[in-house]
């Protein structure tokens, strides 16, 4: 990606207000559509080896605009440019390729298990207590774990109802988010090689997302 879009980056952090916001229409342009070139090769590659069906570029990627209504912080942008890549793209409601880019050493690829219904997380824990195994080989492969060494997002501070806290796999059990993230340094995102080293991060996600995608949403459509 361009330089200059992380240059645009921090200087919104800076200076969050629409006035800036407005002199600077064109710098945020440019940080835009640098975004969207990155966003329209990863998929023209990713399509090689998942059906994308026909997303496009605007289907994937996220406003830069806040909704403030029921926030405390009332900063009308925000720090990051992001897209979400996957069939249907960001409002798929399925769990996609998430890319953040945000200056600071701050960019990340991840996907996983977040904003998840009640039905959803028992499917989940349904298919931990029936068969970890499938989930485990996955996360603790050691090129994935390599990439992808911790879990992020929230657990129960409690046994979840109907299990047993002697339960083999109650840490999984317990987890009400299963998120896995790479974090990319500001040189990196600079780079000429930045487009195929989250290209790396998304083949090595795939086997985990295709699995959850499954567990959380094929799964109860075949029942």
């Amino acid at each position: 990606m361009d330089s200059k879009t992380l240059h645009f980056l921090s200087q919104l952090a800076e200076n969050n207000n629409r006035e800036w916001f407005q002199e600077n229409k064109k710098q945020y342009e440019a940080a835009k559509a640098d975004m969207e070139k990155l966003v329209g090769y990863l998929i023209t590659e990713v399509g090689k080896f998942e059906d994308l069906g026909n997303v496009q570029v605007k289907d994937c990627m996220l406003r830069i605009y806040r909704d403030v209504r029921f926030s405390k912080n009332k900063d009308p942008y925000k720090k990051n440019l992001a897209a979400g890549i996957g069939p249907g793209g960001k409002s798929s409601g399925k769990i996609d390729y998430y890319l953040q880019v945000q200056p600071g050493d701050q960019t990340f690829l991840g996907g996983g298990m977040w904003e998840v219904t009640t039905e959803q997380l028992a499917r989940f824990r349904q298919e931990i207590d029936y068969n970890a195994d499938e989930l485990k080989t996955i996360i603790h492969e050691k090129e994935f774990h390599s990439y992808f060494p911790e879990i992020h997002g929230e657990s129960l501070k409690t046994v979840p109802k109907g299990y047993s806290k002697e339960h083999p796999e109650i840490e999984l059990l317990k987890r009400k988010q299963l998120f896995f993230m790479h974090r990319y340094t500001d040189k990196e995102v600079a780079s000429k090689d930045f487009g195929n080293l989250v290209l790396k991060g998304i083949q090595l996600l795939k086997p985990f997302t295709d699995y959850m995608n499954y567990v959380l949403y094929e799964e109860a459509e075949e029942h």
